[in-house]
């Protein structure tokens, strides 16, 4: 079931409860992989009494120093917000956000991301993200408890999951360097492309703008960009700097 390939990631969060909460949120609608980048209190008393019977899911956590090693076997990640940015991700519901991430998760591993209690996602955790999805609420109290949105997401995981064909109709995989790139790799190449623009001197570090993160909004549209993708823009970016050096 492609809900195996559905990983839960809690950024920074600051009470144990929650995590507990999540764990419990997480089983109910068949959802067992759960990822930690620097809890505040991992583990805790508090998380396995809130997890009230999801203790699997709590123990087996895993915990991370940085969301880039959290991501980096994933290939498809969605952020969370509450908020609208002053640069736009592309922006769902959470049923289409449910679908996309089934859709994607056929390939591999994907992600739903969930940021800190108090501020949410940072912007340089956004950049790891192809998309955000925003749950409806009230307006002038648009307040929500970090478990309660990741129950809302997971039953519409599951929802999206239940109404999928049979694995007797599923597509056949793909070959190896037409499967989506990593999150590593896409990491890589975001590097390598915005040291070869300071190289042609198409980016100003000191005056960078919102240029790269535009860059990564425009790679990681959908459908997402395959290994032999990335090898082919890696290539393009090696020849780039061979070419300027030796019109040194």
């Amino acid at each position: 079931m492609p809900l195996t390939h559905v990983q839960i990631v809690l950024s920074h969060t600051s009470h144990p409860g929650n995590i507990g909460a999540v764990a419990r949120a997480m089983k109910t609608m068949g959802l067992g992989t759960l990822k930690l980048v620097q809890p505040k209190h991992h583990p805790s008393a508090e998380a396995l009494a809130m997890a009230s019977g999801a203790d699997d899911v709590l123990q087996q956590a895993q915990v991370y120093q940085n969301l880039s090693e959290a991501l980096a076997q994933t290939h498809w990640v969605i952020g969370t917000s509450a908020r609208l940015r002053s640069l736009r991700w592309p922006q769902l519901s959470p049923r289409q956000a449910a679908a996309q991430l089934l859709e994607q998760a056929s390939h591999g591993p994907v992600a739903l991301l969930f940021g800190r209690e108090r501020i949410g996602l940072t912007n340089a955790e956004l950049d790891q993200c192809q998309a955000l999805v925003n749950i409806p609420a009230n307006p002038h109290y648009p307040s929500l408890n970090l478990a309660a949105a990741v129950q809302i997401l997971a039953y519409e995981l599951r929802l999206a999951a239940d109404a999928q064909p049979s694995a007797a109709t599923a597509t056949a995989p793909l070959p190896d360097d037409e499967q989506p790139a990593s999150q590593q790799q896409l990491e890589d190449f975001y590097q390598a492309l915005e040291h070869t623009l300071i190289a042609i001197d198409f980016l100003d570090p000191q005056n960078p703008k919102h240029l790269m993160r535009r860059l990564r909004r425009l790679y990681g549209r959908q459908p997402p960009l395959s290994v032999k993708e990335i090898n082919i823009l890696r290539g393009i970016l090696t020849q780039t700097l061979r070419t300027k050096n030796r019109a040194i």
